[in-house]
């Protein structure tokens, strides 16, 4: 996973040189998963967090923890010099679900005094989630949208409120793509 985050800082050295600006003017942290059968990885680089449960629990547990930099509000990035500082954790085990998210929310759905995920976030967004179905929903797209935009969420954070929510659909036959 280390090659892969040396090849995005390839491209971004490229992308910034060829539109005359530096690396750094395209700084970004990073949250990456790659869920398998039984095992999970994640890379991070920086703030925001990657939070999952597994089939056997019901416990909600954090995969990578925020790291900030050296002073209050700062962060790292993957575009840091001369190499960026990353966290690469390995989960055992099948994720049935996962969420990845940005700053922005970290405080609002992490407890920071105990190191852990704030379940009732999680338990929630879930709900709604496993009664979709499997197939893209505009509707809760649109509902998770409002709420990250609205007053409860807004009122407490100016940063970006990114939220991907993922989880494993076991004894599912595949689905034809048209």
């Amino acid at each position: 996973m280390s090659d892969w985050l040396d090849d995005m800082r390839g491209r971004i050295e490229v992308i910034s040189r060829s539109a005359g600006l530096t690396p750094r003017d395209y700084a970004a942290t990073l949250v990456g998963c790659i869920v398998g059968e039984g095992k999970a990885k994640v890379l991070h680089v920086g703030d925001g967090a990657a939070v999952y449960r597994t089939t056997n629990s019901d416990e909600w547990a954090v995969a990578s923890w925020p790291s900030n930099g050296e002073y209050a509000s700062t962060t790292y990035f993957v575009t840091d010099d001369p190499e960026p500082s990353f966290q690469l954790s390995e989960i055992e085990g099948y994720v049935s679900e996962l969420a990845v998210f940005t700053d922005g929310i970290e405080h609002l759905v992490l407890n920071y005094s105990t190191r852990s995920a704030f379940p009732p976030f999680f338990n929630r967004m879930f709900s709604d989630f496993r009664s979709g179905g499997i197939r893209k929903n505009r509707k809760l797209s649109r509902q998770l949208c409002n709420y990250l935009n609205g007053p409860s969420v807004c009122d407490r954070t100016d940063d970006d409120k990114t939220l991907l929510l993922a989880r494993r659909i076991l004894n599912v036959a595949p689905q034809k793509h048209l």
